[in-house]
């Protein structure tokens, strides 16, 4: 071995996820874990019952590179009855592994070298990962909490981020880790300047149906003139409680679609074969599944936002996803959500996320004092995390 390290300049400062830390600190005291973003039950029957199925009549080998041709008439049927939105299910759907590798195709498929990306923070962590594969350059737009608890984005920060290399805009809405909705007006800024600057818009939608309260998803690609720029990404896993089977995909037109193609048949060329006919079902689903499945966790959410509230925290706005950050100042002077986050296992039994850890470097100490919880568990186990966090105050 030379005296080089082993690993790429473009994976420096991608270091060990804070998750992997905190499951462990989880399993050591045996603390309820409202860290990671999955759930702990199953998805709808019939939909697990055919991925069996397709298992037991020998649906094992490869797929198509595309994607089975019925999840794509499904995903396309899909975004027409809940969006209004048309794509042929020929050229304009790409399955892929999760939508992490639709968004890593996204971007290494249509990035060059020095290229830049507007992101909103605090973000997804795969996505700044994916920025620096591509050897381009993360430019972030921070939102934060406004008197009402919700974080939003000024958009004269959005305007500004935009400069002569700026190649696309990533969003994602519902927003994970705020739970933030991004409204039609802000959708609508987001839009006014990608059409301004003739950007790419890769639009990270996996919480579609988990909005609460009785908001409503709107997909940016809805929007008058947006469909022509904007690949929408999505996945199964969050709507059918299937996060490991990891089928996702891509819509949009078809020269978009066709460089994610390009990037993603390097990575894993297909896979999930036997659960890409499950999903198809899942999809085809009658709404009132979609509508529970909402109300459900909405009820979780109020039953956690309650019990920080009562410990002392100050739980933010969420208004969709799996999750609902925290300010800590109230119980920790120095706001540090880290240190926080480490001694909360032991001082009450619960596990969260620091949220700092998920803005870029220059900005983290934006959300040094915010910590995020999931609340995608079973009732039971979100009632025994409020009892403990009761208890704690």
């Amino acid at each position: 071995m030379t005296a080089r390290p082993p690993l790429a300049s473009r994976l420096e400062g991608f270091g060990a996820s804070i998750f992997a830390e905190m499951t462990a600190l989880a399993v050591s005291t045996g603390s309820v874990n409202l860290g990671q973003g999955f759930p702990d039950y199953d998805g709808p029957p019939e939909v697990l019952r055919i991925a069996r199925e397709q298992i037991d009549a020998g649906a094992n080998q490869y797929p198509p590179g595309t994607g089975i041709a019925d999840l794509r008439l499904a995903i396309s049927e899909h975004q027409q009855r809940f969006w209004g939105l048309r794509h042929d299910p020929d050229t304009e759907v790409l399955v892929t592994m999760g939508a992490t590798e639709a968004i890593a195709g996204a971007l290494l498929g249509m990035l060059d070298t020095g290229d830049e990306v507007i992101m909103f923070e605090p973000l997804f962590d795969t996505y700044a990962a994916c920025v620096s594969l591509a050897g381009a350059v993360l430019s972030p737009v921070t939102l934060r909490p406004d008197a009402n608890g919700r974080f939003c984005f000024a958009e004269e920060d959005l305007r500004r981020a935009v400069t002569p290399r700026t190649r696309m805009i990533l969003l994602n809405s519902p927003h994970n880790p705020t739970g933030t909705v991004f409204t039609r007006e802000e959708l609508q800024t987001v839009a006014d300047v990608a059409t301004a600057n003739d950007l790419i818009v890769v639009s990270d939608e996996v919480y579609e149906h988990l909005v609460f309260d009785g908001g409503r998803h709107i997909p940016i690609a809805s929007l008058e003139g947006m469909a022509g720029r904007t690949v929408t990404v999505s996945s199964g896993g969050k709507s059918f409680n299937t996060t490991g089977w990891k089928i996702g995909w891509a819509c949009g037109p078809a020269p978009l679609v066709n460089a994610v193609r390009m990037a993603k048949q390097l990575f894993t060329f297909a896979g999930g074969t036997p659960f890409q006919p499950a999903i198809a079902a899942g999809l085809r689903l009658p709404a009132g599944y979609f509508e529970s499945l909402a109300d459900d966790l909405q009820a979780k959410r109020d039953v956690l936002m309650s019990a920080l509230a009562h410990a002392g925290l100050e739980p933010y706005a969420s208004a969709g996803t799996y999750f609902v950050g925290a300010d800590v100042r109230a119980r920790r002077a120095d706001g540090d959500g880290m240190e926080f986050c480490r001694a909360m296992p032991a001082a009450c039994g619960v596990v969260a996320i620091p949220a700092g850890v998920l803005y870029t470097p220059a900005n983290a100490a934006e959300g040094r004092h915010i910590v995020r919880f999931a609340f995608c568990k079973q009732m039971p186990t979100i009632e025994e995390a409020a009892r403990r966090l009761a208890a704690w105050k």
